[in-house]
């Protein structure tokens, strides 16, 4: 989310929550929610507009929502700074962007600045567009195993479609071969950390940090512990959150607890990175609020985005109201598919808290530039 491809290329965010990786991860109470109903109370609109494709040429944007810009210029600097292909591709979009955005910002003026816009269909194919969250984690770990912390983590093996399954993993497939990048005290962290794509881990035996780059899955096809959860009875559908799948975990013996997590048979691999940089997999540093993991056949990396994105209150309801950003589609991930974005929070339990709520729906317009490789954006990538 290294990349943060959120289990996100890794299938890890298929749930009933999806990074990139970041996955996506995730991200994560959306993760375990992904595929419940919607209703108003999570910002969907309703319009008598129904779209027949993914994404449709849209001449102006009518949208009243207030506007936030103010994070698209330094993400986009980053991109432009670290990606020498996709500054040949974006430069004259962005700065085209960045002018309009300085100037007033309107959404009926981008076509003075020859910028083209398509929106996209919504699940709902009338414009609502999911969007759930998700962050880079902090965990604690060591670099040997103890007593307490004895959950290894592992780096890629490269056995390609030969990979094990999470509970041959779990069983010793992967011992003895120097894989080991050290040590959790629990399963579950490593686990939310996979459905993240990457994460930040703390060593207290040297008090180093490293950042945890996504470096490869298994290859098996994931599950959804919080689908296993809530179609087990064990906890009801309403009340899925991380939180809930914590708990649940702490109550329970470990035997259980690793049965739980050995239904979902894939596993992510990390590598260890002294840059604490998070980066999507588009290989570029991610700005919180100001890049979002998306579907590559609808948005090819480095896309810009003018999103009604909708706003929460601190304990995760909708505050009723939706805000009008530019962001950059720097991510990707298994689950994150269609009419389906990842908002990246940053770093850290709060925006972990933060990001989990994010279930709701917004619309968006996927932007380009006539007379550049970015015209035409209704048109689909291969």
């Amino acid at each position: 989310m290294a990349q943060n491809i959120r289990q996100k290329d890794s299938d890890l965010i298929n749930t009933v929550k999806g990074t990139g990786q970041w996955a996506s991860v995730g991200l994560i109470a959306s993760l375990f929610l992904f595929g419940c109903a919607p209703s108003n109370e999570l910002g969907k609109q309703h319009y008598e507009q129904e779209f027949t494709a993914p994404l449709t040429e849209t001449d102006v944007i009518q949208s009243t929502v207030t506007r936030d810009y103010t994070r698209f210029g330094d993400q986009a600097e980053l991109v432009l700074t670290n990606s020498p292909s996709l500054n040949q591709r974006y430069q004259e979009l962005y700065t085209a962007l960045s002018d309009w955005a300085i100037a007033d910002g309107d959404p009926k003026n981008l076509a003075q600045y020859d910028i083209e816009v398509a929106q996209l269909s919504g699940g709902d194919r009338k414009g609502n567009v999911l969007f759930t969250g998700y962050f880079s984690p902090v965990i604690e770990m060591r670099h040997q195993p103890d007593e307490t912390y004895r959950f290894p983590v592992y780096s890629n093996p490269g056995c390609g479609e030969q990979c094990p399954t999470r509970a041959q993993i779990n069983d010793g497939a992967l011992e003895g071969q120097g894989l080991e990048i050290g040590y959790a005290a629990s399963q579950i962290a490593p686990f939310l950390m996979e459905v993240q794509g990457s994460g930040f881990v703390h060593f207290g035996d040297d008090n180093s940090m490293q950042y945890f780059a996504y470096s490869g899955k298994n290859n098996k096809p994931y599950v959804s512990i919080g689908r296993v959860l809530i179609e087990s009875g064990e906890v009801p559908r309403e009340q899925m959150s991380v939180t809930a799948i914590k708990d649940w975990v702490a109550s329970q013996p470990e035997e259980k607890v690793t049965e739980l997590l050995e239904q979902n048979p894939s596993y992510v691999f990390f590598q260890p990175n002294d840059n604490l940089d998070v980066k999507g997999s588009a290989g570029i540093p991610l700005l919180p609020l100001a890049s979002v993991a998306g579907d590559r056949s609808l948005f090819p990396m480095g896309t810009p985005i003018l999103a009604e994105v909708p706003l929460l209150n601190a304990d995760g309801s909708w505050s009723g109201v939706h805000q009008l950003r530019l962001l950059i589609v720097l991510d990707t991930g298994g689950a994150v598919k269609g009419s389906h974005l990842d908002l990246y929070h940053g770093m850290g339990a709060h925006l972990g808290k933060q990001s989990g709520y994010y279930k709701h729906f917004g619309r968006v317009w996927k932007l380009g530039l006539s007379g550049t490789e970015t015209a035409q954006p209704w048109q689909l990538t291969d």
